[in-house]
């Protein structure tokens, strides 16, 4: 069976059973409670969806912004990449009443650093407490003052190095003291790292996953971490394993999924990491090619905000 199938009998089982609701966005959805996938990533094999195409760049630069710890808008921005845009247009038009339209506030957000700065950010976002978990110290006058910030991932990093057979290979993305801070809390929210046979294994959690745009985006997204961090830990590929909580297509994206169930999966991409860089967060763009993708035409739909 095609590696993809799984992804398409989910999305499949979601629209013809999946209880509708009333959700966040007033939009409504069919949703699934407890999905999971599993994907083999030995010999360079990524879940990279093929019925539709999935822009892996835009995917990659997101990713590499998290491991920045960046939270503002303005990088992705720059670089031309649209996925986060929608959150912080929608406060700005809430909070000062002006009906910007969203192509004129990105284009303000690319050459104003000064309005950027204060309508681009995203609050304490992914990146934020995948590199900067913010910590706090009890001084004796019973007051508590900020310390320094847990880097996760590097944490991850060196315990896989120095002790693989750890159960605590862990990056945790819900901080519940900062949630109302966030533009989105986390949907993607726990990483599990796992070591056996010489391979490297991920566990992603998602608590809310919209099968039809975001899943694609975050299966490659979890598939190329665990590759990034394998890479520099000496280890092989293992598998990637998804496991979703209220997991959904919105009813307005009737078109995409029946015309991507309609579709065959295609192909086997493979993705070449081109360079070792010294740390996780040295890679660039240009360190990652993907070979033989041959996908069928893209789908849109709009994104529920």
């Amino acid at each position: 069976m095609h590696y993809e199938q799984q992804y398409l009998d989910l999305m499949a089982r979601i629209w013809a059973e999946g209880e509708e609701r009333i959700d966040r966005t007033g939009i409504g959805t069919r949703a699934v409670f407890g999905a999971m996938l599993r994907f083999d990533l030995a010999g360079g094999a990524m879940p990279l969806v093929t019925t539709k195409r999935v822009y892996w760049k835009t995917a990659t630069r997101e990713l590499l912004w998290f491991l920045s710890g960046e939270t503002n808008i303005r990088p992705l921005v720059l670089q031309g990449v649209r996925i986060w845009n929608e959150w912080p247009h929608a406060r700005y038009v809430r909070e000062t009443g002006d009906e910007l339209p969203l192509d004129t506030f990105v284009r303000r957000i690319a050459e104003d650093e000064g309005f950027a700065a204060r309508w681009g950010e995203l609050g304490p976002v992914y990146g934020k407490q995948w590199v900067d978990w913010p910590t706090y110290r009890y001084r004796p006058d019973g007051l508590y003052e900020k310390g320094a910030g847990i880097n996760q991932v590097a944490e991850v990093v060196t315990s896989l190095r120095d002790n693989p057979g750890s159960r605590r290979h862990i990056i945790e993305g819900w901080n519940v003291a900062e949630l109302e801070r966030m533009a989105l809390p986390p949907c993607h929210k726990t990483y599990q790292f796992h070591v056996a046979g010489g391979r490297l294994s991920c566990l992603l959690y998602q608590r809310s996953c919209d099968v039809a745009l975001g899943l694609p985006f975050n299966l490659w997204s979890a598939a190329l971490l665990t590759r990034m961090i394998a890479q520099q830990v000496d280890l092989e590929p293992g598998e990637l394993v998804w496991s979703g909580g209220d997991t959904h297509l919105y009813l307005n994206h009737r078109h995409l999924v029946e015309e991507q169930l309609s579709r065959a999966p295609r192909g086997h991409p493979r993705l070449d990491i081109l360079r070792r860089p010294p740390t996780v967060f040295d890679y660039r763009i240009e360190d990652f090619a993907v070979r033989d993708y041959t996908p069928h035409a893209p789908l849109s739909a709009p994104v529920a905000v």
